[in-house]
């Protein structure tokens, strides 16, 4: 990076970082407006999931442009243009969609409004492919981890904030809630115009700001025989559009369509992975295992978290969890997400130079202080969290992991990717409060596998470590694949099993999801000791 490694960049930091809220802000939020859309517009729950379709499908294109782009033309487009820029457009990009948002919604076409969401997401993929690198490069690189934890924290405080607020605006107080489908327009239209505003006023604070001209010298490498995976990935992506809301196929068709999509996904990057192994001309990162092996990883992961919270609001409509108004879920989704902060927050101490006393200490006070965050926001927001109280029980159990995993990955994944299978099958096996802490509690384990499934898939790429990790960044594309996967097995499976509802019956997915994230850690470590790599120096800590 061309810079001036010594000197400090404090407020420029501070600066970058508030458009690490806004990701989370509007990610979390989608919890409480997707079953709004599908209460409004009378949707199915594959159709609603489509919201979360759109979104990270918006990164996966968004990234996969930048990637071929920069590829034909031999330069790094970003790097040409500069982070600071890449940013400043990202939030106007963003600020567009919001705007558009509003006829989107009075228009009353749910796939108006999906398109909407779509440049919302191209604009959040252009900042996030600029503001993490740039967050990276403002100081040393020995304390990038440090930096991007910050950033991290506050994209959690994000999602913390993002489904109370959001549901303030729609439902209004806690002393006057309403159905969604009595939901006035205006407010809807009063919360995009907000945000638009505040990306707005978020670009102009950057283009004003004195921020430090940061770029790389590094080459793009060419690759030619990993195009072909990207592109057949881009079709299944199309295959999932193509049986949106828009289209007239029924929906046994539709069904067919989304698990096509997964299964070619799937095997694209089973059969690149067979491929590069006979021969890595031509195939850069791809030729290697464990990248291959985490790029699934990464798209299982981010589907998982995703897809845990997006079908969440149908289950809590549900007499057996609750039979909760959509004005009521805030709480429960807030909790699922504050899950999310509290084990990001427990993983970032591991980067502070602190004896193993005092992190040892914090290791327990700090997700208990967390969770007290996460009650006191719910509280102020004139919420009853007096429920919520028994899921201290969860948080002593992610405690426990924690001292057990000692930020190694490959235990650390392990471990968490079993606890998340055990616990979906509690959620799956019971009802109620413990069925629903149960499937809430995935958040925690969620938590901390990014860094860890990050670690693992780049280690040992050497010159190709840059094109990997763009490569990870692209399988965000999970979030947009696997809620619209179980969604629709929500609808086709109703009633398949006696007494239970199809949205319960549904969360056999992320159980599947957590089974193949416990595989990936044993896998990872496996090729990266045949590749004489010691899997134990390796160390997990921050989050996405």
């Amino acid at each position: 990076m061309e810079q001036n490694k010594t000197k400090s960049y404090g407020s420029a930091l501070y600066t970058i970082i508030t458009v690490f809220f806004f990701w989370g802000f509007l990610a979390a939020s989608n919890g409480i407006f997707i079953p709004f859309c599908k209460a409004h517009f009378h949707l199915t729950q594959f159709e609603s999931q489509l919201i979360d379709f759109t979104f990270y499908g918006g990164y996966f294109i968004g990234s996969l442009v930048l990637y071929f782009a920069s590829q034909a033309t031999k330069v790094d487009i970003l790097n040409k243009l500069g982070y600071k820029n890449g940013i400043i457009y990202g939030l106007i990009l963003s600020a567009v969609g919001a705007l558009i948002m509003v006829p989107a919604i009075n228009s009353g076409s749910f796939g108006f409004i999906l398109s909407a969401f779509f440049v919302i997401a191209l604009g959040f993929s252009l900042q996030q492919t600029a503001a993490n690198p740039f967050v990276i490069a403002l100081g040393s690189p020995q304390t990038g981890s440090n930096r991007l934890n910050l950033a991290g924290g506050v994209n959690n405080f994000g999602t913390l904030l993002g489904p109370v607020i959001v549901s303030i605006v729609l439902f209004g107080s806690a002393s006057k809630l309403i159905p969604a489908a009595q939901v006035e327009i205006t407010s809807v239209n009063n919360l995009y115009f907000i945000l638009a505003g505040l990306y707005i006023a978020v670009a102009i604070f950057f283009w004003i700001s004195k921020l430090p001209k940061v770029t790389s010298d590094e080459k793009i490498e060419a690759s030619h025989k990993t195009n072909l995976p990207l592109v057949v990935i881009f079709v299944a992506f199309c295959l999932v559009l193509a049986s949106g809301p828009l289209s007239e196929y029924t929906h046994v068709a539709k069904s067919y369509y989304v698990y096509a999509a997964l299964a070619i996904i799937l095997l694209t990057l089973i059969a690149a992975l067979s491929a590069s192994s006979k021969s890595n001309e031509g195939w850069g990162a791809m030729h290697y295992p464990q990248l291959i092996y985490g790029m699934i990883a990464i798209f299982t992961y981010v589907g998982v978290e995703v897809t845990i919270q997006s079908n969440m609001g149908a289950l809590l409509k549900t007499h057996d969890f609750g039979g909760f108004k959509e004005s009521e879920m805030a709480p429960y989704i807030s909790l699922y997400w504050g899950s999310l902060m509290i084990g990001r927050w427990t993983g970032a101490i591991a980067v502070f130079k602190l004896s193993k006393t005092a992190k040892n200490i914090l290791t327990i006070i700090v997700p208990l202080l967390a969770f007290g965050v996460v009650l006191l926001v719910n509280y102020l927001s004139g919420r009853d969290v007096s429920n919520l109280y028994i899921y201290v029980v969860c948080i002593a159990v992610l405690i426990a992991g924690f001292f057990i995993g000692q930020q190694k990955p490959v235990r650390t994944l392990t471990l968490f990717g079993i606890l998340g299978v055990l616990a979906m099958i509690v959620g799956l096996m019971t009802t109620g409060r413990v069925g629903l802490f149960a499937f809430i509690s995935g958040g925690l384990c969620c938590s901390i596998m990014w860094p860890s499934i990050f670690s693992l898939s780049i280690a040992g790429l050497g010159k190709y470590t840059s094109q990997g990790s763009a490569f990870l960044i692209m399988m965000i594309l999970g979030g947009s694949i696997i809620p619209p996967v179980q969604g629709i097995f929500a609808d086709t499976a109703q009633n398949a099993i006696s007494g239970m509802s199809g949205i319960h019956l549904s969360y056999i997915v992320p159980v599947i999801g957590f089974a193949y994230l416990a595989f990936f850690a044993w896998k990872a470590g496996f090729e990266l000791k045949k590749q004489g790599i010691d899997v134990d120096d390796l160390e997990a800590s921050g989050g996405h």
